[in-house]
């Protein structure tokens, strides 16, 4: 998988002339990249993935045309024009019909595994284009790549997490497909705190709204957080300031007065604001932003 940044053995399937073309770019926390190719096998051996693998990308796999068939560990899928698919830095191997064409988009695994897990229990699954959520990440990531280069880096920052966001609910709707009990309950929360991610700003937001759009009750949301460790109102309090500390951490965001960038991550009071930003962080959030600004300069 040369998309995932890892070497790969790659090899002809067929003895037709072959032409590929490559595009890059860079959209917030996404690297992007575009590729159409001939007919070819490509494998990450343990070797490659040992010596050379990055462990904290995740690579997303958009088909735009032709087939691909990929395998890793003790899983096989097949990926048909529209579907999009994971895979996590471990060996693997991908076969391409002639004719491809694919967008890989490398993020940030942590970005991924907080909302939904361990990405080793979705690599290589395929998520279909027949789920509403996949048609809407991919047309938001095919347009998102094609005006990128006339967006302000403040602008592809948000723009980015938002595809990110829409990535993992496409991989949420999926594995809601699974069987078992506890998998439906992790799935359940994997959902909600995708859904946690989407409405970060909204200051009305809280516990039973998040109930209320996941289809569950309140007691019972509150149970699966509570069985796995967390409380839901907590969780919800700590992914906003962790949104602040980010948003005050770059340069680019510079020039936000730190009541906007308090607003924008759902608080209503500036005040309110400091204090539980003190008390996750350590120091206020002028503090935090200088000592950010410091470490990038």
């Amino acid at each position: 998988m040369s998309d995932m940044r890892v070497p790969a053995e790659q090899k002809r399937l067929t003895d037709d002339p072959f032409d590929a073309k490559i595009e890059v770019a860079t959209v917030g926390s996404i690297e992007a990249i575009r590729t159409s190719h001939g007919a070819l096998r490509a494998e990450a051996t343990p070797d490659l993935v040992r010596n050379h693998g990055q462990e904290n990308a995740v690579g997303i796999f958009f088909r735009q045309a032709g087939i691909a068939k990929t395998g890793q560990s003790d899983r096989t899928s097949v990926q048909q024009p529209g579907d999009l698919m994971v895979l996590d830095c471990r060996p693997a191997a991908q076969e391409y019909s002639s004719g491809s064409q694919m967008l890989t988009l490398h993020i940030p695994r942590e970005r991924l595994e907080s909302v939904l897990g361990p990405a080793r229990l979705y690599s290589g699954l395929t998520i279909g284009a027949d789920l509403g959520s996949t048609a809407l990440a991919t047309g938001f990531l095919t347009e998102l790549m094609r005006v990128s280069d006339s967006l302000t880096p403040a602008v592809a920052d948000r723009m980015s997490a938002i595809g990110i966001d829409l990535i993992a609910a496409s991989i949420a709707e999926r594995l809601a497909q699974e069987v078992s009990r506890p998998l439906h309950e992790t799935v359940t929360v994997q959902r909600a705190k995708t859904y946690v991610e989407a409405n970060l700003g909204d200051p009305d937001f809280g516990p039973p709204e998040l109930a209320a759009a996941v289809g569950v009750s309140l007691r019972r949301l509150q149970e699966m957080f509570h069985e796995r460790g967390r409380h839901v109102s907590d969780y919800i309090w700590e992914r906003r300031l962790l949104r602040a500390g980010h948003q005050l951490s770059k340069i680019e965001h510079g020039h936000l007065q730190i009541g906007a960038v308090a607003y924008s991550c759902g608080f209503s009071s500036q005040a309110h604001f400091s204090r539980r930003f003190k008390a996750h962080h350590g120091m206020t959030p002028s503090e935090f932003r200088q000592a950010a600004l410091e470490v990038a300069r």
